[in-house]
């Protein structure tokens, strides 16, 4: 028996996707990024300094944050004040290396750009979503770094998005929402440019192992998808 997706899509079918700019009017960039019921705001922060190991080199820094509201859930998250948990740390790390894949930190200059992302409802692929709604806050910040004339040029040199996709029941699909992560055999994190270069592949066996063919099959349906989220991207920043 062949699975059959709660909401009806395609198997190679991402959830219906939308990024608003600029919903926050103090943030250097801002959007707000929604990906079926899974729902985050980016922001972006441009500051004229950088860490310590990059002092006096010429070159800028990328970081991010990424956090998620009590109600984000279906049960109260807890807000982590007094530590990080290990899931927020990984996720903040490859939202932060994901983004630094997109700017020329030497055309940057030594400052930094701060991503924060927070998630205000979770309905799976919450760190594909900030990757993604997180490259559009960064390129507007970049934008208007270079439009108040503090750049001579763009330091963005590549879109890059992010998205899931998985085996349930032998069914590769792509973008999977919460019960679909839940039930997966397998479930991977796919973080690619508009080249189609790839930045970070995250992929595990949660109940069964996979194979090679089922590998490559994942990664080319993840790719589809990013092809897809980068042209949602780039109709938003041309309307910037």
């Amino acid at each position: 028996m062949s699975y059959k997706r709660n909401d009806s899509r395609a198997f190679d079918e991402i959830r219906k996707s939308k990024i608003t700019p600029n919903v926050l009017p103090f943030a250097e960039g801002s959007a707000l990024i929604e990906m079926g019921n899974t729902k985050v705001i980016c922001t972006a922060t441009v500051e004229d300094k950088v860490p310590s190991f990059l002092r006096g080199k010429g070159a800028g820094w990328v970081t991010a944050e990424y956090a998620m509201l009590p109600r984000s859930t279906q049960t109260r998250t807890q807000r982590e004040i007094q530590r990080l948990s290990g899931r927020t740390q990984e996720i903040q790390r490859l939202i932060g290396r994901s983004l630094r894949a997109a700017v020329d930190l030497v055309k940057l200059g030594e400052r930094q750009i701060t991503i924060d992302c927070d998630v205000i409802m979770a309905d799976g692929g919450t760190r594909c979503a900030s990757i993604t709604g997180g490259f559009v806050a960064l390129a507007i910040a970049c934008k208007k770094l270079v439009s108040s004339g503090v750049l001579k040029e763009n330091p963005i040199i590549s879109e890059v998005a992010a998205v899931s996709v998985g085996i349930i029941q032998d069914s590769i699909i792509l973008d999977l929402c919460y019960e679909e992560d839940f039930a997966a055999d397998v479930d991977m994190n796919v973080v690619g440019t508009a080249s189609g270069q790839f930045v970070e592949i995250q992929g595990t066996a949660e109940q069964g192992a996979f194979n090679f063919d089922q590998m490559k099959q994942m990664i080319e349906l993840a790719q589809k998808g990013i092809r897809e989220l980068i042209e949602i991207q780039k109709n938003v920043l041309a309307r910037v």
